[in-house]
């Protein structure tokens, strides 16, 4: 494996790790509020599908951190670069959203930046 690779690998760890922190946050603050405060005002199908939706972003960013740790020691370079990609467009997205959201310093863009520095370290490499 060399740098390009653990480049990849690295970003992948960061992008699962991030999501479930994420899916547990938003589990705990935000679903469970909406529950208890839409029993009564919502409909059932609002009720389903709302935390599923905000779940969705979790979904995403983990399966692309696996994506990306699978590519770093099987893929070959244009699945690699389809990959880093792919996922770098999900954690750009997160990563700006996340920045607009909480207008200053916070563990989540400043993360997924990382991640997404290593994945344009990871494509430039040999292979990549």
């Amino acid at each position: 494996m060399n740098w390009h690779d653990a480049a990849f690998m690295l970003a992948g760890l960061i992008g699962t790790s991030v999501a479930l922190v994420h899916g547990v946050l938003i589990q705990r603050r935000i679903v469970g509020p909406y529950r208890q405060l839409g029993e009564a005002r919502l409909p059932g199908s609002a009720r389903r599908l709302v935390p599923v939706l905000l779940q969705f972003s979790t979904f995403n960013w983990f399966v692309g951190g696996v994506a990306l740790m699978v590519a770093a020691v099987s893929f070959g370079a244009q699945a690699r670069l389809a990959t880093g990609l792919l996922v770098g467009s999900s954690y750009l997205f997160g990563a700006l959203g996340n920045l607009w959201g909480v207008r200053g310093p916070h563990p989540g863009w400043m993360l997924y930046a990382i991640a997404l520095l290593l994945i344009a370290y990871g494509i430039a490499g040999p292979g990549g």
